[in-house]
């Protein structure tokens, strides 16, 4: 049966009315919903909120680096060290790293750009912050729905946002209702924020029907794959922050990686690899896992033991990029709308910041009676932050290095270093880019296979041993939330032209090309394993993966990410 059929047959709907709901219990949506509640007891309004959060509690699918700039955090809780918010290892150092396979060649403090400068700012484990801001937000009466995924965008008849549904539950595999079958219920709000991170699939569908992305750039993407470690405690740094170029990535390709040293001999580090890549055989798992045999980075963890992985879709951040966050009866917030600094390899800071400006410019709406209209004075209050200065002076960031390695390390130079030593704090140049991540994917064909060393279980590790330790787990007897347009396209196109790259892009083994009946491979998804990162959206050629809603719950369980 599909979606409509059950909702005829099962329906109506049970529904709920608040002021504003939130999709998404990161950062961004928790801002929404602190500072709505904020402003309403400053001014004596009564403004109901509800955030729903597709994990099994809040900070559950929430993976970042991550060190924190706590300005926002500042403004949104002036007394957040009282308050108990784990910010806990402040930043006490700062190298930057120029690897090759074999050496490692430091910037000098005196050249390092300001982007890479992390005085006052803290090495956090996000996940934490989010559960703790969780807690803030109960406490001042915002009401919390784990593991009730936002499935649908709800339109009145004027084509206004109304609000979401989320999905039903007990639908097996063959799509039918099942013994313990529940439809999903709508939430209604004057107004709706959409707070899902990068690549939300809902965010996505109203970027579409709105046109919210019409003369701007292509969002473009990096997948981070990360790891958390517990070392030995001679070697730890806490609050030593470590972000290394070059090797293993090839002049065609961007990629970095990022180790930091957080209390309690934990280490957190990663690598990224913009999903513009070119050669189909390239893997980033793989690619982190051969970082780690970096001596540099061995030295930090070897003798330890990983505790935690996971990985997620980034946004590259460019204000190029950035959509109209606006539209008739709700806002994009957070990494749904694409804030994040890439220059500063930061985004919390611009999610928390970004939900406060959309919540402000909410409450006054609420204030004056109005309801699912435009919210202009969101994207007006934005364009005057400091939000907005930050991210306009690293705007060309990303773009210098999609030219070259070689070319963006100069121009960080340029624009981080140089030009706010002569006292000229933005550039006086915007670059800009017009192609989307997939269509820089290459034929098989013309490119280089890539042969991966074996994991030692170490040091370096393979994938499925990688997503038991993420807490994966999803209902097996419900539909693949992994979905096809067409069927036949895997094996058609990307198996016969890109050497099936689905197998190697993703970083927990969902897709696997297997014999099939008969003679040939077929494409098998073993969605069980997917840890929501949504590279497998951004990054296939053809643009035939869709990825939908699973049940409820459902996912990676991150602790200490």
């Amino acid at each position: 049966m599909t979606p409509q059929q059950i909702l005829e047959q099962y329906g109506p709907r049970e529904s709920m009315e608040y002021d504003v709901v939130i999709v998404g219990a990161g950062p961004a949506g928790l801002a929404t919903a602190i500072r709505l509640k904020q402003v309403a007891a400053e001014r004596g309004q009564e403004i109901s909120v509800c955030v729903l959060e597709k994990g099994s509690e809040p900070g559950a699918h929430i993976l970042s680096g991550a060190v924190m700039d706590p300005r926002a955090m500042n403004e949104l809780f002036p007394n957040w060290k009282e308050l108990g918010a784990p910010l806990n290892q402040p930043v006490t150092g700062d190298e930057v790293l120029t690897l090759t396979e074999t050496s490692a060649s430091r910037l000098p403090a005196w050249l390092m750009p300001r982007n890479f400068h992390n005085d006052g700012c803290y090495v956090v484990s996000l996940g934490n912050v989010v559960r703790w801001m969780a807690q803030q937000a109960e406490a001042l009466g915002v009401e919390i729905f784990p593991g009730f995924p936002a499935a649908e965008v709800l339109y009145d008849e004027q084509g206004r946002v109304r609000g979401v549904a989320t999905g039903n539950l007990g639908i097996e595999k063959n799509g039918e209702p099942g013994p313990n079958f529940q439809l999903g219920m709508e939430l209604l709000g004057k107004y709706t924020v959409f707070a899902e991170g990068a690549r939300g699939h809902l965010g996505k569908q109203l970027i579409a029907k709105y046109r919210l992305d019409a003369d701007k750039d292509p969002q473009s993407f990096a997948i981070g794959i990360k790891e958390l470690w517990e070392i030995d405690p001679a070697k730890a740094k806490p609050g030593l922050v470590v972000h290394t170029a070059g090797w293993p990535m090839d002049d065609t390709t961007f990629g970095g990686g990022f180790l930091y040293h957080l209390e309690d001999n934990k280490v957190t580090l990663g690598f990224v690899v913009g999903l513009d890549y070119q050669n189909p055989y390239l893997s980033p798992f793989e690619e982190m896992q051969r970082w780690k045999t970096h001596p540099a980075i061995r030295a930090h963890i070897e003798g330890g033991k990983r505790i935690g992985y996971g990985a997620r879709a980034i946004n590259n951040g460019t204000p190029q990029a950035l959509p109209k966050t606006i539209f008739p009866g709700g806002a994009l917030v957070g990494c749904d709308a694409g804030y994040l600094n890439a220059a500063r390899i930061k985004g919390s800071h611009a999610a928390i910041k970004s939900g406060m400006l959309c919540a402000e410019a909410i409450a006054d709406a609420l204030q004056a009676g109005r309801a699912q209209d435009e919210l202009t004075a969101y994207p007006e209050a934005f364009e005057k932050s400091w939000l907005y200065e930050e991210l306009h002076q690293s705007r060309n960031f990303k773009n210098w290095f999609k030219k070259s390695p070689t070319l963006g390390k100069l121009m960080t130079g340029v624009e981080q270093w140089l030009l706010p030593k002569i006292g000229i704090s933005s550039p006086p140049w915007t670059l800009h880019r017009d192609k989307p991540d997939h269509v820089y994917l290459k034929p098989a064909s013309e490119c280089q296979p890539i042969t991966y060393p074996k994991p030692d279980g170490k040091l370096t590790f393979d994938r499925l041993s990688s997503v038991f330790i993420s807490n994966t787990n999803h209902e097996e007897n419900q539909p693949a939330h992994l979905t096809l347009k067409d069927a036949s396209v895997p094996v058609q196109v990307n198996l016969a032209k890109y050497a099936g790259p689905e197998s190697r892009y993703c970083p927990a083994g969902v897709y696997e090309f297997v014999p099939a009946e008969g003679g040939g491979e077929r494409l098998q998804i073993n969605a069980q394993n997917c840890v929501h990162c949504k590279t497998c959206d951004i990054k296939d050629p053809t643009q035939n993966i869709v990825w939908v809603t699973p049940e409820g719950g459902g996912g990676p369980n991150y602790s200490g990410m």
